[in-house]
């Protein structure tokens, strides 16, 4: 069917749509002001993919702490988002967590962490199934089980393959191997959260873990990667990086992603490299090469199967909600009468 915004004073409301109950999902979107938009556009790709007949009707939730300028503040009350602390009162049957760009290699130190902490403790206790996205599925496992995550070498970028490191509900139907897109500079190991009891979806030998899922009331599924990136989010990145370095703001160059730019891109982009170390410049950036990605026609986001699964899943405990609440609706009402 369809994925769609829920308009906010319609927020926590429940429907039902021919045969099939309408998914009520959260996103916590908690990306930096420029990427707010792009954020929400690629989940919507993703989820949209991932429905086939499904309805998913989507509200926003921000964290007051994530640090706001005024174009990410009036971003936030365009679109309805509402305060993270009304998530237990939304109604939802489903939540996503994005990641952020850290400012601390602690993550409790955080501005935010106090407020992301409460919904973390809020999902276990009494929240709905729930995926946790790149950075927020570190601040995830920290805070439950207490697994640091570790920071690496050089930056993970680039998309790999991954191969599926056991049978399980959600990818039963993943085609392997899967490319995934992972822009990061810590991990946390497969070692650590095996013995914490999370059981590994996805793993390759050049990035580690991806996927990951604890059982407990109901599911939580972890994303190290970037499961809702588009073709040309990693172009963009690297972008951003670049300019970075030649204001001033990073010491080291940025190597380029993984897997990601043609030879002939490459090349281009090496050559580039090597002025820009020879002379730091920000007026340089006009001069990068003009290399942009856009999505293939009928691109569809690789994890789009496992997001499938889960959505299916939720669907299927709603319906057995359903089915156990009507009979005892039914004598109610005749008790009644």
């Amino acid at each position: 069917m369809a994925v769609v915004a829920a308009p906010h004073h319609r927020a926590g409301r429940r429907r039902k749509t021919g045969s099939e109950f309408c998914i009520e999902l959260g996103l916590v979107n908690n990306m930096p002001d420029a990427a707010l938009e792009r954020t929400e556009r690629q989940f919507f790709n993703l989820l949209g993919a991932a429905a086939n007949e499904l309805l998913v009707r989507v509200s926003f939730f921000s964290l007051a702490g994530i640090p706001r300028g005024e174009t990410g503040r009036n971003h936030l009350r365009r679109n309805a988002y509402r305060n993270a602390r009304e998530l237990p009162e939304a109604g939802l049957d489903a939540l996503i967590v994005t990641g952020t760009e850290p400012r601390s290699s602690d993550l409790r130190l955080e501005p935010y962490w106090t407020e992301l902490a409460r919904l973390f403790d809020w999902v276990s206790d009494d929240g709905p199934s729930t995926v946790f996205s790149c950075l927020a599925a570190h601040a995830a496992v920290l805070h439950y089980d207490g697994v640091e995550r570790q920071r690496l070498p050089e930056k993970r970028f680039g998309i790999f393959d991954h191969v599926i490191a056991g049978h399980d509900y959600f990818t039963a139907k993943l085609a392997a191997p899967i490319k995934v897109a992972h822009s990061r500079w810590n991990e946390v190991g497969e070692a650590a959260l095996a013995e914490c009891g999370y059981r590994i979806l996805t793993w390759t030998p050049d990035a580690g873990v991806d996927l990951f899922v604890k059982r407990q009331r109901n599911d939580l599924l972890f994303c190290q990667g970037h499961p809702e990136y588009d073709p040309a989010t990693l172009s963009r990145e690297y972008h951003r990086d670049v300019r970075r370095y030649l204001a001033g703001e990073s010491e080291t160059y940025p190597s380029l992603p993984a897997n990601y730019f043609t030879a002939a891109e490459a090349a281009q982009l090496k050559l580039f490299a090597a002025r820009a170390k020879a002379g730091k410049s920000d007026s340089l950036m006009g001069d990068f090469p003009a290399i942009k990605r856009r999505p293939e026609s009928g691109w569809q986001p690789p994890a789009s199967p496992v997001f499938r699964a889960w959505l299916e899943q939720i669907v299927d405990a709603k319906r057995r909600r359903h089915t156990r609440a009507r009979p005892a609706a039914l004598s109610a009402l005749a008790k009644a009468s």
